[in-house]
């Protein structure tokens, strides 16, 4: 694999079930050794993304290609590993026996086959754990999944919503999973939990309407598209400041939550620190707090996609 080439690359992507465009000229580049993650609501066209790069769907146009190769070719094969969203096992099969099984089916065996085996069980929770499949908990399932997808170690590993429906205990197990991960592998981490990506990601795209809305590191892209806010807290209490501030030029939009605090997204962070303590003043309130508020990845998202 060359140095600096992207993991996946996608040129144009385009995807056309009837008159359904469920991908419209998708592009993206993912950086080898990265966990990626790969947002946008439902029906942005995720899994059809993940169907194609899988090999599993053809593009109606465009390219999509994993570590230089276009998908379809028997060379990326081997390359991948694939945990759909939702995961189906034998049931009668250990732990053990079904990583045994698919090791297997890749060729592996004796000494090698067991040794990947138990360093995947140990990776996953799950190597003192004699219960069959059929007894798992969702997030052992999903954390088995993981395991499997890895067995053959793979140069990319894409994960379909692996999070969904779990829950705080099984997900956290995941995330730490998926986050040990990097350096190692490239994670493409498909999902619409935003605190999941910006916990365990370092560089994410956002897709939209089958087209790609922004993609950089989490950091890049909370200064490129953030917006600047600041919150307030005044007592006896922040309504009236809040009415006063409505219609200055340098504030955005408000935030009330009601009581002491309101947070203002605003344009000119110095001017509103010169202004609002003159406001509070003249409404004769006492400021207790004025801070800036780090923009979130969800701050982001909603800037570029819309709450809907």
């Amino acid at each position: 694999m060359v140095p600096d080439r992207p993991a996946i690359e996608l040129h144009g992507l385009t995807k056309l079930y009837g008159a359904v465009r469920a991908l419209d000229g998708a592009s993206l580049a993912v950086p080898s050794g990265s966990v990626f993650g790969f947002l946008g609501p439902n029906g942005a066209g995720k899994t059809t993304t993940l169907r194609i790069l899988t090999g599993l769907a053809r593009p109606t146009s465009g390219s999509a290609r994993i570590l230089g190769h276009d998908v379809a070719s028997h060379a990326v094969r081997s390359a991948v590993g694939y945990l759909p969203d939702v995961p189906g096992f034998y049931p009668w099969m250990t732990g053990r026996e079904l990583l045994s099984f698919v090791g297997r089916l890749f060729g592996l065996s004796g000494p090698v086959l067991r040794a990947r085996v138990d360093a995947l069980l140990d990776l996953a929770g799950l190597s003192g754990v004699k219960t069959r499949v059929g007894g798992y908990s969702r997030g052992m399932v999903q954390r088995l999944g993981v395991a499997q997808a890895l067995i053959h170690a793979p140069s990319v590993l894409m994960l379909d919503e692996p999070t969904s429906a779990l829950d705080p205990i099984g997900r956290k197990a995941v995330l730490d999973m998926i986050a040990s991960l990097a350096g190692r592998t490239t994670v493409f981490f498909s999902t619409h939990i935003l605190s999941d990506v910006e916990r365990v990601c370092d560089t994410v795209a956002i897709l939209d309407r089958g087209r790609v809305a922004a993609q950089a590191r989490i950091g890049e892209l909370k200064a490129r598209y953030g917006v600047e806010k600041i919150a307030v807290e005044a007592v006896p209490t922040a309504e009236p400041l809040a009415a006063a501030l409505a219609h200055a030029p340098w504030v955005t939009a408000i935030e009330r939550s009601g009581g002491e605090r309101v947070v203002l997204a605003v344009s000119d962070v110095e001017r509103a620190r010169r202004e609002i303590p003159a406001a509070a003043a003249a409404h004769g309130l006492g400021l207790r707090r004025l801070e800036s508020v780090e923009v979130s990845l969800e701050d982001v998202f909603v800037d570029l996609v819309g709450e809907g």
